[in-house]
């Protein structure tokens, strides 16, 4: 039998999920030197929290997603191999990764910048590591590989899209705010 074009057959109905706009808080905080952090105990038994040499594309694609799906994360999603190589190029920036039995857990991202600070820039756990304590554990990691580098501050960012306890570690950790924002985002 011949068509003139694609056939139309009954089926289910489909909907559209169209995004939806939210108001946004983003919270800057910052500690000003090595001895602002208040260290989180290290677990028993601890996971490892290992520098990661060359990643390739497709495993951090995979740390930014799993990590950051349920918080909304989602604009390197659309980064190409070349940019993620040459993200990944920048002088300075170092990727850390929590493991479990030698299974991802979480990752940080430390961002040097040109006023001689130190983002942590993305920070997490995949879900399945919630609840454990491990997030205060990983950001004192984190915080004390920064300043390992000899930065004049470190620094990060939050937002209410974040996971509900992750003021609230920042916080715990030392960190001061310095400054908020807000936007509005679809999600």
């Amino acid at each position: 039998m011949k068509t003139d074009g694609p056939r139309q057959t009954p089926g289910p109905f489909r909907i559209r999920l169209l995004p939806m706009s939210t108001l946004v808080t983003r919270t800057y905080l910052e500690l000003r030197s090595p001895d602002d952090l208040r260290p989180a105990p290290t677990p028993r038994p601890a996971p490892r929290v290992e520098r990661v040499g060359e990643c390739p594309p497709s495993f951090y694609r995979y740390l930014y997603a799993e990590v950051g799906r349920a918080f909304h994360w989602t604009d390197r999603l659309r980064w190409s191999d070349e940019v993620i190589h040459a993200h990944l190029a920048t002088p300075g920036l170092t990727l850390w990764l929590l493991t479990w039995q030698s299974a991802p857990a979480g990752y940080f991202e430390l961002q040097p910048h040109d006023d001689g600070s130190i983002e942590i820039a993305y920070f997490g756990l995949l879900p399945e590591y919630f609840g454990r304590g491990w997030g205060k554990y990983l950001l004192t990691e984190a915080v004390r590989e920064a300043w390992r580098a000899g930065p004049s501050r470190v620094w990060l960012r939050t937002c209410t899209l974040d996971h509900p306890a992750a003021l609230r570690n920042y916080l715990q950790r030392g960190f001061t705010p310095v400054r908020e924002e807000t936007y509005t985002a679809d999600v």
